[in-house]
């Protein structure tokens, strides 16, 4: 998928990532998988299983479009509360997507687990951010500006970065 999709536009890297994930992929919850409650996979750990949970698919995707060229300032993990049971339903669930900004200012287009459209973030009432980041930064309450450094703040996806680093892919 990534040298077949290296001379696309990327528009269409967002849309062929977003389908190879959701085609090779099947939902598992990190218990049932790596039986931990909150386990973060990298990419070929989660091919190598073929499953994941939703920070799982957003990762992979991540790092897939970063290997593809995608600079890091429009890609941002974005961890939300997730509307479940129905348009009027209060309940939530926390869940991970990822966000492709076209400019800095833009409202994002959603790559989600949950359904394998790719939305703009305005069709998606059902989810509510809460934080993003990507590797540069971490932003907080919709703010322009990073409010930390994600590295230090997020344990887990500092881990993702070196592993993945150490198997070999680079952006």
């Amino acid at each position: 998928m990534l040298v077949q999709s290296q001379n696309k536009p990327e528009q269409q890297k967002i849309l062929i990532v977003n389908d190879f994930f959701a085609r090779n992929l099947r939902y598992r919850t990190d218990i049932q998988l790596w039986q931990q409650k909150d386990y973060w996979a990298t990419p070929l750990e989660t091919l190598g299983k073929g499953l994941g949970d939703c920070e799982d698919y957003a990762i992979a995707k991540y790092i897939s479009l970063r290997a593809l060229g995608v600079d890091d300032n429009k890609l941002r993990l974005i961890y939300v509360k997730a509307q479940i049971g129905g348009p009027r339903s209060n309940r939530t669930q926390a869940h991970m997507v990822l966000g492709y900004f076209v400019t800095p200012n833009a409202q994002p287009l959603i790559l989600d687990s949950l359904i394998t459209k790719v939305l703009p973030a305005a069709k998606r009432t059902d989810l509510s951010p809460v934080f993003s980041f990507n590797s540069q930064g971490l932003w907080a309450n919709n703010s322009t500006k990073s409010v930390a450094n994600p590295t230090a703040r997020l344990s887990r996806w500092r881990r993702i970065l070196e592993q993945t680093q150490r198997e070999g892919v680079m952006w």
